[in-house]
């Protein structure tokens, strides 16, 4: 089982849930779809309609940001904790 924390912003389209289990492992693509699955509204927030992360939408497996690790294929493991960031703008 993996643990995804979800941020304050977008705890709404998980039905107020901070961290939620899957049980999806391999990659951030299968933990996406995962999450697409039970909670569609958070998934369109998270990626665009070719699936592909959304530029403002940073993703953290243990720590490390998923870009630098092969993005949607970086690699999770059982236990991973898997955090979403929204970039936030400010002027």
């Amino acid at each position: 089982m993996v643990t995804v924390l979800v941020p304050g912003p977008l705890r709404g389209e998980a039905g107020g849930a901070s961290r939620l289990t899957v049980t999806a492992r391999g990659t951030v693509r299968a933990i996406l779809d995962e999450l697409a699955g039970s909670w569609p509204r958070l998934a369109r927030r998270l990626r665009d309609e070719r699936g592909e992360l959304r530029r403002y939408v940073n993703v953290y497996v243990d720590g490390e940001d998923c870009r630098h690790v092969g993005g949607l294929d970086a690699p999770v493991k059982d236990g991973a904790e898997v955090q979403v960031i929204p970039s936030v703008a400010g002027g």
